[in-house]
């Protein structure tokens, strides 16, 4: 029981939480996984991303502004500025169409298998160095246990 509320705070928690709990749009959810980067357009009213070049407004010329992208499509880039979007930049020349840190959605194909029992050629190995005894005299420090 908390001393000030007069309730246990689990219960406290629990009863601001909306039942059941919304689930975002679509539209919020790819939102949430847009990637973004800060870009100062050029003079000539250009901007350039990863080897890419994007036409923009003129009017936001010498501006920093935030390109907002799909990391697997460099195609189609928003551009905001003071937390406004401002239109679509315009591909000028693209080159490369995916972010070079975005990794591919799919797994790579596991390598073939070798035939190599990896795990039966340890146990071989271990059992042949257990098996032996252990030679207690010749641990001894004293001539005692060598002849």
């Amino acid at each position: 029981m908390h001393s000030e509320t007069g309730q246990p705070p689990i219960e406290r928690w629990l009863s601001s939480v909306p039942a059941p709990l919304p689930l975002p749009s679509p539209a919020d959810l790819r939102e949430a996984f847009l990637w973004s980067e800060l870009r100062t357009v050029t003079k000539t009213a250009t901007v350039s991303l990863h080897g890419n070049s994007y036409e923009v407004d003129p009017v936001l010329s010498g501006m920093r502004v935030e390109l907002v992208f799909d990391p697997f499509d460099l195609t189609d880039i928003e551009v905001r500025a003071s937390g406004k979007a401002l239109g679509k930049a315009v591909p000028h020349h693209v080159g490369r169409h995916a972010h070079p840190k975005a990794s591919p959605e799919t797994p790579a194909e596991p390598a073939p298998p070798t035939g190599i029992d990896y795990l039966r050629i340890l146990d071989e190995a271990h059992t042949a160095n257990t098996a032996k005894g252990i030679n207690y005299s010749s641990l001894m420090d004293d001539s005692r246990g060598r002849q």
